[in-house]
């Protein structure tokens, strides 16, 4: 059991020693970048227009098109900035179209361009390479939503395995990083890939998850092979609500089949807003006690990149809300699923995903107040977002991993949308420091109603 006070004072202590080693100078653009997404997460309206703009730019057919859709959602806003109304009036004419259009594809290409490494894992080797010698592992994501066609899902596969293929094999002449190969229980993968379900069959329906899971486990095993040939690691994201107790059931299934029971490294991730999560981690270490299989699954624990469309799901239906509508409450839970999970090495290896300087904190002093190494703990960022923050824990010594988006520019947009979305909700605790909010007020315990204890699963 650990004590609460004293894992209050570590807790500060680390969260102060990662806020000392922020980088102190930024990327000019990145800070024009910043200032932007903050002035429109200051207007409800402009945000919502504007990621509806940035949701539609792949359906769009030229620069005409491009631009009517642009003033037609800011068209929607009661009261527009000053910038907006400059907007509508170049929209009035077919030049002013046309450099409006111009404008904007730019600027939704220089934004997706922050946040994805390239549009191909060939393409973007050049900058996993330069992470992996700043100390910071990397996960590639290739990009793409669900799919709606067999065909488009083969694709998808083809794609994964084309990526393990180049990364792994990219990744042999790295040069040496203890602190990101090697933790208590033995060797990490290099080569990292996280992979999606529903990008692997377009049959994965709530009301018929059996045929999903057939259709997708057919696609899922050969990946699973060539992870293990190729000594890579191969994670399983979840995704919306409506298909993670199938996709949980799936990942389950195949890691417990008698061919993976001793590898290949694979993961899954574990959702901290939904209500439920506790009970899902109890279904996972329920069958990591039973399943025989040899290997530490990784858990990645996130906070849920899902928010908004679980809320509207659950009033379509008349359901109650899945997640947890107050952050504090999320951040509570998330800070006893990460006692929980660091509890449970050497069973699971754990990945704690944050942007938030308290449950960052929070996970390196309870690890370390619990007996374990800072070798078994991993952190985990989004590239683009928590780019100050992955350079303080590597600065620090610490394993850190940024989830790193690969693919055409256009198929992730919707990505791209959510990456927005959570960057302008406050979650990061970089918007807050900009802000001027204390250290003391950033890494205070969150005042949720989620039951807080310490040291207990």
């Amino acid at each position: 059991m650990v004590d609460g006070t004293a894992l209050e004072r570590e807790l500060f202590d680390v969260g102060k020693r990662l806020a000392g080693a922020l980088p102190t100078t930024r990327n000019p653009l990145k800070a024009i970048d910043d200032k932007a997404m903050d002035l429109a997460s200051s207007d409800a309206e402009l945000k919502a227009a504007l990621f509806r703009f940035v949701d539609v730019v792949p359906a769009t057919r030229n620069l005409d098109d491009l631009a009517r859709h642009l003033t037609g959602f800011l068209g929607e806003i009661t009261e527009p900035p000053p910038s907006v109304g400059v907007a509508m009036r170049m929209g009035n004419s077919k030049a002013g179209r046309r450099a409006l259009g111009l404008a904007a594809a730019a600027g939704v290409k220089h934004m997706a361009q922050r946040f994805i490494v390239g549009e191909s894992p060939k393409a973007a080797l050049g900058d996993l390479k330069d992470l992996w010698k700043d100390g910071v592992a990397s996960s590639v994501d290739l990009l793409g939503e669900a799919t709606v066609t067999q065909a488009e899902a083969q694709r998808y596969a083809e794609r994964c395995v084309d990526a393990l293929d180049t990364i792994a094999g990219a990744a042999r002449s790295w040069p040496e990083r203890p602190q990101l190969e090697r933790d208590s229980v033995g060797p990490l993968p290099r080569a990292n890939l996280s992979v999606k379900v529903s990008a692997l069959t377009p049959l994965l329906r709530p009301d018929a998850p059996e045929r999903g899971k057939r259709d997708a486990a057919d696609r899922l095993r050969p990946l699973l092979r060539r992870a293990k040939e190729a000594g890579a690691h191969l994670h399983i994201d979840m995704e919306s609500m409506d298909s993670r107790d199938a996709v949980l059931e799936l990942i389950l299934e195949l890691l417990g089949e008698a061919e993976f029971r001793d590898g290949p490294s694979a993961g899954l991730v574990l959702q901290g807003y939904l209500r439920d999560s506790p009970q899902t981690l109890d279904t996972i270490l329920g069958w990591l006690a039973t399943s025989g299989r040899t290997p530490s699954l990784t858990i990645r624990l996130v906070k849920g990149a899902y928010w908004d469309h679980e809320l509207v799901q659950a009033a379509q239906h008349g359901w109650s809300a899945p997640v947890f509508d107050v952050k504090a409450d999320t951040d509570a839970n998330f800070e006893l699923l990460t006692r929980r999970l660091l509890d449970a090495r050497p069973a699971v290896r754990v990945a704690i995903a944050s942007h938030n300087l308290r449950s960052v904190s929070h996970a390196i002093a309870y690890n370390r107040l619990a007996g374990g190494d800072d070798s078994d703990l991993e952190l985990q960022v989004l590239r683009g977002l928590g780019d100050p923050l992955q350079a303080a824990i590597a600065a620090q010594g610490l394993r850190v991993r940024t989830y790193c988006p690969v693919g055409d520019l256009v198929a992730g947009m919707a990505y791209l949308v959510r990456r927005l979305l959570e960057n302008t909700s406050n979650e990061s605790f970089l918007h807050e420091q900009a802000r001027g909010v204390p250290l003391e007020v950033l890494l205070a315990p969150p005042a949720g109603t989620v039951h807080h204890r310490v040291g207990a699963a």
